[in-house]
């Protein structure tokens, strides 16, 4: 191949929402943010309809199935209203043409067929733009919301998600490509030849399917996990396509070291499955918060830095380590080690807390606020020489971009990184595709009795 003919490697970029107005947990309070749009569709409609306008890969919509109520601070000063995310999505696919549209679906909480129709109908609706954010939940909040008491502990919740994922692959798998025959002459509407039944059964799941949805236009919905922890990757180097990583969670962005070591971590873990590197694409997070000079950057994260109470910074600390340390003294350290053995919540936040305190021995006050400080502040061209430089060391197949406010921190981040990002050939100019397979380089996914049959 000549170099003019070389395909260029490029960025892909996601535009998340965790919070509704913003990634900060204390994103409503910002000046900027329209804490009452949360459940407008013209709210959503202007940040999606931005993110597309800005060429994003796609929008990824972040969802929890609780009201975080363990403390007070999180019904009085932290958001636990969002709007359910297949309603929000097949709304927002009417008013879009191109940029995916992803979503957090818990495997703990759902069953394999519901959720298989739902994403097949997804990518049908949306002409193939479906992504589905595969999340196995961490609270006890989550539980009492579906008939336990406790949650599942971690490895059976993994182990479960692992056979959720291939029961419904199967279920997608239900029709051939070509079943449907719409032959009104002859009266026939399906080759029951092409129509496969699955017959799944173990101890966690027995469905029988087909599913009455026909096959999804990319074959399956792109397929996204988030876990970091042992298990999280061992399923995303088994299944997923894209991994959100940890970024520039907890602190500044981290170092390009740790970017690449985790990195290359998963994608050495998917020989053993039958897979090449180039079938998943890392994203690591990244919340910019870009002024136009550096003085207007360091001004705005001053601003998003003093948004969290001191009660609802505590308390978040103290669901990360799963335990109540709000009578401990603030300007003190830790008087324990929190250990990762038999804790059944997010093991991957547990992690990066843990790596804070191994870095430099920190107070709980000065922990708490770190916890809370996720953000990069920097000029646009600040800013896009963060993400080049993670981007060419290979610690990054592009970002998934989160805002301290929205809408104006998606708005910025358009207007302003993006075509930085595009004058040094990082990003594309324009979409090439119509699926979100085809913006990420992904193959469409081949059916199981496809691959049979070509033997």
């Amino acid at each position: 191949m000549s170099d003019k003919t070389k395909k260029v490697r490029q960025m892909a970029l996601g535009a998340m929402m965790y919070f509704p107005a913003g990634e900060h947990i204390s994103s409503w309070r910002h000046p900027e943010a329209n804490a009452e749009g949360l459940m407008d569709l013209n709210y959503y409609k202007h940040i999606v309809q931005t993110a597309e306008r800005g060429k994003f890969d796609m929008f990824f919509y972040a969802d929890e199935l609780y009201v975080w109520d363990r403390f007070d601070s999180g019904i009085e000063q932290s958001n636990s209203i969002r709007p359910e995310p297949f309603t929000l999505l097949s709304a927002l696919a009417a008013v879009t043409e191109r940029i995916g549209l992803a979503a957090t679906v818990s495997t703990t909480y759902n069953e394999p067929y519901h959720i298989a129709r739902k994403l097949a109908t997804l990518d049908h609706l949306s002409g193939g733009r479906a992504g589905w954010n595969i999340v196995t939940s961490q609270t006890n909040e989550e539980a009492r919301n579906f008939g336990k008491d406790e949650h599942l502990q971690h490895a059976d919740r993994y182990g479960r998600a692992g056979e959720f994922v291939q029961v419904t692959q199967g279920l997608w798998d239900s029709w051939d490509d070509n079943a449907l025959l719409f032959d009104k002459e002859k009266g026939r509407f399906a080759d029951p030849d092409k129509l496969h039944t699955l017959n799944y059964q173990s101890e966690q799941f027995k469905v029988r399917g087909p599913l009455n949805v026909s096959r999804p236009p990319q074959g399956y919905p792109v397929l996204i996990q988030a876990g970091a922890s042992e298990a999280g990757k061992e399923l995303a180097a088994a299944s997923a396509e894209v991994v959100f990583a940890p970024g520039s969670a907890f602190g500044p962005f981290g170092s390009v070291e740790d970017g690449k070591a985790l990195y290359d971590d998963i994608k050495g873990r998917m020989a053993k499955y039958g897979r090449s590197p180039d079938d998943l694409k890392i994203l690591p997070g990244v919340l910019p918060i870009i002024g136009r000079t550096e003085e207007e950057a360091k001004e705005r994260l001053a601003i998003v830095e003093e948004l969290t109470p001191e009660r609802l910074g505590l308390d978040l600390l103290s669901h990360y380590l799963g335990r109540d340390i709000s009578n401990l003294p603030l300007d003190e350290p830790l008087p324990f080690v929190p250990q990762m053995d038999g804790f059944n919540q997010s093991k991957s936040n547990l992690a990066r807390i843990l790596q804070l305190l191994e870095r430099e021995p920190l107070t709980i006050r000065q922990l708490y606020k770190r916890v809370n400080s996720r953000g990069i502040a920097g000029t646009p061209v600040q800013i896009a020489d963060q993400l080049e430089a993670w981007f060419l060391a290979g610690a990054a197949d592009g970002f998934n971009v989160m805002f301290p406010q929205l809408p104006g921190g998606i708005d910025d981040f358009v207007d302003m990184v993006v075509p930085e990002l595009q004058r040094r050939g990082l990003f594309r100019q324009e979409y090439a595709g119509t699926t979100l397979r085809e913006h990420l380089g992904l193959e469409r996914s081949q059916s199981r009795y496809a691959k049979v049959q070509s033997y």
